[in-house]
């Protein structure tokens, strides 16, 4: 049965309320994972140890009633360790396929730029077809698959750069900053009793509210929310403005333009509308292109960043009224 707009905007408040309960602030990247989430897409998350990241999937994880698989990536890891492998069973004298942590609906890939590429590239598969290939045999992962994967800063000693590829397969490049000084001291405060987010997640306070089943469900009711025909050209406008500015190597390409829009309508539904604007275009751009471009090594001397290319753009392509 298809599920109403209504019923979508109704869901998505609950699980932001269950999951509010065991993370403090951060409401802007709550928002975009259940964006990426709805929309079947994955997600990057990057920052420094210690502010929440693995708690934050952890949580989605129980709230929206998926599995919830971790890898941790280490540079020994091999990709056999992600997607499994087939082990010789001397009793029945035949090979048993022994599956990977990837088969599962939630996958936190923690710090993986610390493996190196060959490991990083195991996943491309399953986040672009959701199928795994072992030994020559195709298997099929959940519809709800999902990857967190989560990274430190570049610069922080033993990491290796995503390649191009994988890190176009996420939607959002989501930066998880420090807690402001009163969630911190609402952190700590909550820590000195028995209310400490690990706490309230372990206790079962926070509650499932949908499952894997509800959720396809609900993404089909996202083709309800009204993207006009100027939204989309103003979307495909932004995404080739960055192909063609003098500053970028390496522009954004079509799978950009996909995830940009299907976030836009997203987002539309998360605030409780049921159609589209070119605020949501706008409040999405960054996250949605900001990993997939490089800039020229020259204007990276003269300290350009990517977010303020990404301001240059947006201020050279008109705003449809």
């Amino acid at each position: 049965m298809t599920e109403s707009l209504d019923q979508l905007k109704a869901a998505l408040a609950e699980a932001r309320a269950e999951i509010g309960k065991v993370i403090i602030g951060q409401h802007n990247v709550v928002d975009h994972a259940l964006i990426a989430i709805f929309t079947g897409q994955h997600v990057l998350v990057e920052g420094v140890p210690g502010v929440g990241k693995t708690l934050l999937v952890r949580t989605l994880a129980k709230v929206l009633g998926g599995d919830f698989s971790r890898i941790q990536f280490t540079p020994d890891l091999m990709p056999a360790d992600i997607t499994g492998t087939s082990v010789f069973n001397l009793k029945d004298n035949t090979f048993v396929l022994v599956k990977g942590p990837v088969f599962t609906s939630f996958l936190l890939a923690d710090e993986i730029n610390r493996a190196p590429a060959k490991t990083q590239s195991a996943l491309l598969q399953a986040m672009q077809e959701r199928l795994v290939t072992i030994d020559n045999e195709t298997h099929t992962l959940p519809a709800s698959f999902t990857v967190f994967a989560t990274q430190n800063p570049v610069e922080y000693e033993g990491t290796y750069p995503l390649p191009e590829a994988q890190k176009d397969r996420f939607m959002f490049k989501l930066n998880i900053d420090y807690p402001t000084r009163d969630e911190e001291l609402n952190l700590a405060n909550r820590m000195l009793g028995a209310e400490s987010p690990e706490a309230v997640l372990a206790s079962g306070a926070v509650r499932q509210v949908l499952s894997a089943e509800r959720i396809a469900s609900l993404r089909e009711a996202l083709h309800q929310v009204t993207v006009r025909d100027e939204l989309v050209t103003y979307i495909v406008d932004l995404v080739r403005a960055t192909r063609e500015h003098e500053a970028v190597l390496v522009g954004a390409g079509p799978r950009a333009t996909q995830s940009l829009l299907l976030a836009s309508r997203a987002r539309a539904a998360l605030d409780m509308r049921d159609f589209v604007t070119p605020d949501d275009v706008r409040a999405l751009t960054e996250p949605v292109l900001g990993h997939r471009l490089m800039l020229r090594p020259e204007f990276e001397i003269e300290g350009l960043t990517i977010g303020e290319l990404i301001t240059r753009v947006l201020e050279g392509v008109a705003v449809p009224r």
